[in-house]
């Protein structure tokens, strides 16, 4: 009988690799796991071409998940039962197809320039406030708020309500549930009228661009688009703000290599990617699929029924696909990594996201040459109450 680990997933040492997922990914690369939360076990699966086997192919389903007390970390499942997360190809292509049509590469670029915009305020306000001044609070909690929020055109009266509501959904402790699902509810109202609105008067703004996108003759329905607004301020701000702030501290505690992005400003874009590769981000794992037929991977069967995690951060870090893998190396061959998912459901925001983090990183090079950590790094405080790794405050001087 194969052994079944118990996985917490609760590691938060600074921006350190958790142990249990390495141990995982070199001792039991397909392995057995029972969670904090959920009824019975599942298997995480940690390889590269493996994780790419899960989330590619169609023996294996996210919407089968639905109805399901799946094992996870959080007590209240983040996902929305209608969201695009919680659907197979053909139903998510053509709402991503749809989706995909607010990111494209003329639309991001429009964005681009609001953001240019709001990173120059934010650090003109650091600036003015004077040295030292705490990265987190004057920038990487703002910016992907801010941005989303204007993309999405929300009032901003709204904005700190949605982010605290938003923030209650991501908390990992058994307390917090009743909160989580009335937070969820509270939202799911708001963007129905929000969205409600916005299809009798569209603007200019990413909400009207779904509500009025058209896949041949399909719209999206206004429980989809209620659903999928709430989905893009969620997932466009939190995961956001914590790589801001996981960046921000890679670079101030790595002086050669801002050196070389200081010396070298087109170095930036590769140097980000590798970034997005090497730091583990969150805790874990996220939604879960279920296997549709009997699947084997790496030499383990995984039975019909089965439910099956996937590790993104382990994948990141697979020495099959990446040479000396714990090492940030911009100057390695790009393979792509794994951060913004895979598959069917990789992540439609990546072109905001990465535009966003070139944007604020080119802007705080040109700006605070002279920028670095006002604290040793160990006295940095992390995040861990909740899924995602980052640090709660940044003292950075100039």
């Amino acid at each position: 009988m194969e052994s079944v680990r118990s996985c917490p997933f609760d590691y938060a040492q600074q921006l350190d690799f958790d142990p249990q997922l390495r141990e995982l990914l070199t001792e039991a690369p397909v392995s057995r796991i029972r969670m904090a939360y959920g009824e019975g076990e599942a298997w995480l699966v940690t390889r590269y071409e493996d994780v790419r086997t899960v989330t590619t192919d169609r023996r294996f389903s996210r919407s089968a998940v639905l109805g399901r007390d799946f094992p996870r970390m959080t007590p209240e499942p983040i996902v929305q039962a209608e969201s695009i997360n919680l659907m197979d190809p053909p139903d998510s292509s053509r709402l991503r197809s749809l989706v995909a049509k607010s990111f494209t590469p003329r639309r991001v670029d429009h964005i681009r320039h609001r953001t240019q915009r709001i990173v120059d305020q934010l650090l003109q306000d650091m600036e003015d406030s004077g040295s030292p001044a705490d990265f987190v609070a004057g920038v990487s909690a703002p910016l992907p708020l801010i941005t989303i929020c204007e993309a999405l055109d929300i009032p901003e009266a709204d904005r700190p309500w949605l982010r605290a509501h938003a923030l209650t959904m991501m908390n990992t402790g058994a307390a917090g549930k009743d909160d989580a699902v009335r937070a969820k509810a509270e939202l799911r109202a708001y963007f129905a009228e929000l969205t409600a609105d916005r299809r009798r008067s569209p603007g200019e703004d990413l909400i009207s661009t779904l509500a009025t996108a058209r896949d041949g003759a399909e719209l999206l329905d206004d429980n989809e688009l209620a659903v999928m607004a709430m989905v893009l301020l969620i997932t466009g701000q939190d995961t956001t703000t914590y790589q801001l702030g996981n960046i921000a501290y890679t670079l101030l505690t790595r002086p050669a290599l801002l050196e070389s992005l200081r010396a070298a400003p087109e170095l930036l874009p590769r140097t980000l990617e590798e970034l997005l590769r090497y730091i583990p981000f969150r805790k874990g794992v996220g939604i879960p699929r279920i296997a549709t037929e009997d699947v084997e991977l790496s030499g383990v069967l995984i039975r019909a029924g089965d439910v099956v995690h996937v590790s993104y951060l382990t994948a990141n870090r697979d020495d099959r696909k990446f040479e000396r893998p714990d090492e940030l190396d911009p100057d390695r061959p790009s393979i792509p990594h794994m951060t913004f998912g895979w598959g069917a459901h990789h992540c439609l925001g990546a072109p905001l996201a990465t535009m966003e983090l070139e944007v604020a990183f080119s802007s705080l090079l040109t700006r605070f040459p002279a920028l670095s950590l006002d604290v040793p790094p160990e006295d940095v405080e992390w995040n861990t109450t909740s899924i995602w790794r980052y640090p709660l405050a940044l003292p950075v001087t100039w």
